[in-house]
């Protein structure tokens, strides 16, 4: 189940790249409508088959504002800019950046310690997100500073979303923190819609068809298949196989996409991910 929820996770970055380049979705309008459909889909099921878990008190609704903001507006927007002005692979590794900001915010905010184990995995982690975004070469890093950056800030929200999703599921259930992240990452982001960026949707139906796969598959499918593997193996354990997501990501990049690495960028791939999963081990 872990396995297969990370291999979903994996093809986020071709359903992305197939709603942009053949369907011409904006990074927003993807964002919007993955949140949306995924949404009505969840109500939709939780109404038929635990109603209960849609209620919170209102004044929950401040945190849960907060929660959406980080971990639907922010992060799905910043991911979905990053694939799509970098390449699916550069962005999935600074995705993995997450851990490293996780330790960071613990650090700074709970004051919990930086040990040695944590410092060589932090820096692991970023200075293989040096070579993955090519420091090496000062040209290449320029072209590609704006879309590096969307996949730092991917990889902060990502955190944050991880922060919020803990204090949560303290109080409420997983589907009941989903619901109402997915609701305020929706009503955020409605405000920076256009009638014009949904024109493909009536040009081209076919796009409705890989957006419901999109939020069947590495949105709700791939969490719930996560959230049962948890319920069978160790946390700690599926932190680690869940790591396959880039290495997945990065091979159906390079066999339907037809991207590559340059042997510096597999190299500081290869830290970022080993970085994530000590701090995996820790964090979780």
């Amino acid at each position: 189940m872990v396995v297969l929820a990370a291999c979903m996770w994996g093809t986020l970055g071709l359903f992305f790249r197939v709603l942009h380049d053949d369907f011409g979705l904006s990074a927003l309008t993807i964002a919007f409508l993955r949140a949306g459909i995924s949404l009505v889909v969840l109500i939709c099921v939780l109404a038929l088959i635990r109603p209960h878990l849609l209620g919170i008190p209102r004044r929950a609704i401040p945190f849960f504002i907060a929660y959406g903001f980080c971990g639907v507006t922010a992060f799905y927007v910043s991911y979905t800019q990053a694939i799509l002005q970098t390449s699916v692979t550069t962005a999935v590794v600074l995705l993995y950046t997450a851990p490293a900001f996780v330790t960071l915010i613990a650090w700074r905010m709970w004051n919990e310690p930086l040990d040695k184990r944590k410092i060589v995995a932090l820096a692991l982690a970023f200075v293989g997100c040096a070579l993955v975004a090519r420091a090496y070469d000062p040209a290449a890093l320029s072209l590609n500073i704006v879309g590096l950056l969307f996949g730092l800030g991917a990889g902060l929200t990502y955190a944050l979303y991880t922060v919020f999703s803990k204090a949560a599921l303290a109080r409420y259930s997983l589907w009941t923190a989903l619901v109402y992240a997915l609701s305020f990452g929706v009503l955020l982001l409605a405000p920076l819609q256009t009638l014009d960026a949904f024109a493909p949707l009536a040009q081209q139906p076919t796009a409705w068809i890989f957006l419901l796969g999109l939020a069947l598959g590495p949105t709700l499918g791939s969490l719930s298949l996560y959230t049962a593997g948890l319920g069978r193996v160790p946390a700690s354990n599926a932190s680690i196989i869940a790591n396959i997501e880039p290495v997945v990501a990065s091979a159906l990049a390079f066999l339907i996409l037809g991207e590559r690495l340059e042997v510096l960028q597999i190299l500081g791939g290869v830290m970022v991910i080993a970085g994530a999963v000590v701090l995996s081990r820790i964090v979780r």
